[in-house]
C-alpha cells in the first residue's frame, strides 16, 4: 500500500516525547519495571479508558509535565452540557493525544440532552476545542471526531480560554459557534494526524473544523493524514473553515460527502452574502488566509474549494465530481473558485465546471479528466493518478 515518506515521519514524532525522571507524580511508565538507579525512565504516559473524564487527565498530565495520553478503543461523550467534550489551552501544550484502536470523541449524550431540542442529542459546542498558545508539539492522532450538531453554550469560557489581554482574541460569537469537530483559535498550532472528522454539523460555519488565527498566522495547523466526511453547515466551509488571517498545510487529505450552504446567509452584511450565486466548498479559505494543500483528495462534496487567499498552494491534488445538488445558491457546482491560481501545480480536475474563475493554467494541471475509479477507500485505479491525492496511511 502506498504510504507518503512524512506521512510515517509524522505519525512517529511522538516517540521523543517527554522523557521524564523516574517517580514524576501523576505519570505512569510503559515499563512494569522501575528502571535501574541513575538511568533515566521510559517515556511516561497516562491511559484513558471510556467512563473516564479526559479532560482531568488532560489537565494532570500538564501538571505533571506528563505528554502522552493515550485514549483506548470506545466511545467517550460528555456528561455535562459545556463548550468542549475537550480543551486544550497554553497549559496544555506539548500533549501528545494518541488513539489506541478504534477512539471516538462524540459531541452528544442522549442521556443528558433535551430530546425536543434541535440540536439533539449534542450537549457540547465543539467536540474538541483548541486554543491560544498551542504549538505543532502539541499532536492529537488517530482519533474520530464526531456528532456536533450546532449547540451552543457559553459557560466556562474562561475555563476553557483564559483572558490573556489582547483585544484581537476576544471570544466573538463564532467563537462560539463554528467548529463543530473541532475549534482552533488565537495562536494556536496543532499537529492533527490521522484524524477522522465526520457527521458534524455548525451554525453558521465551519462543519469539520474552524481555524480562527485572528491574523496571528506565522505559524500554521498541520492537517496530515486526515478523512473529513458527511460534515455540514448554514455557510461556508463544511468540512473546514479558514477564516480571514489563518494559517493552514493540509497534507494527504480526503474531503468526501461535506455540504456547505445548508441554510440562509444571515451573517453577512446586507446586500454582501458570501458566495452567494454559486455557494461554498468543502474547504472554505478567507482572504487574507494562507493555505497549502499536497496530495489530497476532494469527492462528492457540494463544491469544491472557494479560496479568495492570495497565492495558496495546491500541488497534486484530485478533483472529481464535487456537484451534490441543493443547498441555498442555485449556481453551478465547482471544483474550484479560486482567485490568485498562480501556485495551482499538477492538480488534476474533473466536474461540471472545473475551473469557476477560469483562474488555472491548464498547462500546469489537467482539466476535465475522465472519471478516476476510485475503489472503497478512494484511492483512484485509473493508471495516469499515480500519486495524485489521498492515499490511506498505513493505520486508517
Amino acid at each position: 500500500m502506498f504510504v507518503r515518506p512524512w506521512g510515517l515521519a509524522l505519525a512517529n514524532m511522538y516517540l521523543a516525547i517527554c522523557i521524564a525522571v523516574a517517580g514524576v507524580s501523576g505519570c505512569s511508565s510503559d515499563s512494569t519495571h522501575s528502571p535501574p538507579a541513575q538511568q533515566v525512565s521510559a517515556p511516561q504516559v497516562m491511559h484513558v479508558n471510556p467512563g473516564d473524564d479526559i479532560q482531568l487527565v488532560l489537565n494532570k498530565a500538564a501538571d505533571t509535565k506528563c505528554r502522552k495520553v493515550v485514549l483506548h478503543e470506545g466511545t467517550y461523550r460528555p456528561d455535562t452540557k459545556r463548550q468542549a467534550l475537550i480543551y486544550l489551552n497554553r497549559r496544555h501544550d506539548g500533549i501528545h493525544i494518541i488513539a489506541d484502536g478504534e477512539v471516538t470523541l462524540e459531541a452528544g449524550n442522549k442521556a443528558v440532552a433535551d430530546a425536543t431540542d434541535p440540536t439533539y442529542p449534542a450537549i457540547v459546542n465543539h467536540v474538541v476545542y483548541i486554543g491560544d498558545g498551542i504549538t505543532n508539539g502539541t499532536v492529537l492522532q488517530g482519533l474520530r471526531i464526531s456528532g456536533a450538531n450546532a449547540f451552543q453554550t457559553r459557560e466556562g469560557t474562561d475555563e476553557i480560554q483564559p483572558d490573556i489581554g489582547l483585544d484581537r482574541l476576544i471570544c466573538d460569537q463564532f467563537f462560539f459557534s463554528d467548529g463543530g469537530g473541532i475549534k482552533i483559535f488565537g495562536r494556536s498550532y496543532p499537529t492533527l494526524i490521522g484524524l477522522t472528522v465526520e457527521g458534524n454539523v455548525a451554525k453558521p460555519c465551519g462543519g469539520g473544523v474552524s481555524v480562527e488565527h485572528r491574523g496571528f498566522r506565522d505559524h500554521s495547523v498541520v492537517f496530515q493524514d486526515c478523512v473529513f466526511r458527511k460534515n455540514s453547515c448554514q455557510l461556508t466551509g463544511a468540512a473546514v473553515d479558514v477564516l480571514p488571517g489563518s494559517a493552514a498545510i493540509f497534507k494527504n487529505c480526503l474531503f468526501v460527502d461535506n455540504k456547505g450552504n445548508n441554510g440562509d446567509d444571515d451573517v453577512s452584511a446586507e446586500g454582501r452574502h458570501y458566495n452567494s450565486v454559486h455557494g461554498s466548498g468543502a474547504l472554505t479559505v478567507f482572504p487574507e488566509s494562507r493555505v497549502s494543500v499536497t496530495g489530497c483528495t476532494f469527492t462528492e462534496n457540494r463544491n469544491g474549494i472557494d479560496d479568495k487567499g492570495r497565492g495558496n498552494a495546491y500541488v497534486d491534488c484530485l478533483f472529481w465530481n464535487n456537484s451534490v445538488p441543493g443547498g441555498t445558491p442555485e449556481g453551478t457546482r465547482y471544483e474550484m473558485d479560486i482567485v490568485h491560481a498562480v501556485n495551482v501545480r499538477h492538480c488534476f480536475i474533473g466536474g461540471v465546471e472545473p475551473d469557476l474563475r477560469g483562474s488555472l493554467d491548464p498547462d500546469n494541471n489537467s482539466l476535465g479528466i475522465s472519471d478516476p475509479l476510485f475503489d472503497s477507500r478512494f484511492v483512484p485505479q485509473r493508471g495516469a493518478l499515480a500519486g495524485i491525492g489521498y492515499r490511506p496511511a498505513v493505520s486508517q
